[in-house]
């Protein structure tokens, strides 16, 4: 049977297009710029059995005026954009890739943590503007303590880097227990034990409703004076005034960030006028090898349970769905 798969951006990595082509689907995709209500027009049109999700808004709206659907992938791991409260209501699963982008995602965290502690880019900007300023205040990481919160395949990966360049390695993820799955980094059992000990706070954790705006002006203080904080995962965490306060006041050294709380970053932000920070726009997984991995890890998932192959179920978000509509979780 040909299925009929709707991809909400205008394309997608060619190897995971052949995988849809070769199974004959049908494969539909959004024009650029694209917004929300033009996805619900589009799947109130179609017959569509699955959606391979990418940035834009999946909306309740969207998902009930499509009676076909059958089954969401997220082209990533992030769930923010898509309703998965209506899907569930729908008995939609909803799936992610996870691990496909964790190699990119932490190199950029590596190339963060460097860029902020050694200034690389206010030092680019005083060259080019013809000036010959050797600053004496850059950081050594070596010696250092990086704390990750959030240890999962990002995490474990910038770990792994920092002891290699030095670094006493300290851990916080509320899913783990017992010893740390990688030799060397110290897990604590909360939040607050960690954060004294980060003189690098590099964030790796999902927004929800526990952790939107967990980084406030209380946690940011507890940091050491003149940490460094590094955010690769969602841009809502952190209380973004709070983190401008302590840019400004050097109560933190820098800050290295891929995403932020509104984005694109609104004209006038004062993120941006900041010297001693180092922005990118959320480009973390926006490498060719991780662009492939997500885009094949979500053809893999759509076929897969529309042609009766469940697809690993540690990587559906409401589990719940599996259960109720019997197919199996083990």
């Amino acid at each position: 049977m040909a299925f009929t798969i709707f991809v909400t951006a205008p394309k997608l990595a060619p190897a995971g297009l052949r995988i849809l082509e070769d199974a004959g689907c049908r494969v539909l995709f959004m024009r650029d710029g694209s917004s929300a209500a033009e996805v619900e027009g589009v799947m109130a049109s179609e017959a569509i059995d699955a959606v391979i999700s990418r940035t834009v808004e999946l909306s309740a709206a969207a998902i009930r005026s499509c009676p076909s659907l059958k089954v969401i992938s997220k082209h990533g791991v992030g769930v923010p954009n898509i309703d998965v409260a209506a899907a569930t209501a729908a008995g939609i699963p909803v799936y992610v890739t996870p691990g496909a982008n964790a190699q990119s995602v932490a190199e950029l965290t590596l190339g963060l943590m460097l860029a902020t502690a050694r200034k690389v880019a206010w030092l680019d900007g005083e060259l080019r503007a013809g000036r010959w300023t050797r600053a004496q205040d850059g950081l050594q990481l070596g010696g250092r303590r990086l704390g990750l919160v959030g240890f999962g395949q990002v995490g474990q990966r910038v770990a792994k880097v920092a002891l290699a360049l030095g670094m006493e390695v300290h851990a916080f993820d509320p899913a783990l227990s017992g010893p740390s799955p990688v030799e060397g980094v110290v897990l604590h059992d909360s939040l607050d034990a960690l954060l004294p000990l980060a003189d690098v706070l590099s964030l790796h954790i999902p927004l929800n409703a526990h952790t939107r705006g967990l980084f406030d002006a209380q946690r940011l203080a507890r940091l050491p004076r003149g940490a460094i904080l590094v955010n690769t995962a969602r841009g809502e965490v952190v209380d973004e005034p709070a983190l401008v306060e302590a840019l400004r006041s050097g109560a933190l050294f820098a800050a290295g960030l891929d995403t932020m709380a509104v984005e694109p970053l609104p004209a006038g932000s004062a993120l941006a006028a900041l010297p001693n920070v180092v922005l990118t726009p959320h480009v973390g997984g926006s490498t060719a090898a991780a662009l492939e991995g997500m885009a094949t890890g979500a053809a893999h998932n759509v076929l897969g349970f529309l042609s009766g192959r469940a697809p690993d179920p540690s990587s559906c978000v409401n589990p719940q769905v599996l259960i109720r509509n019997n197919r199996s979780i083990a």
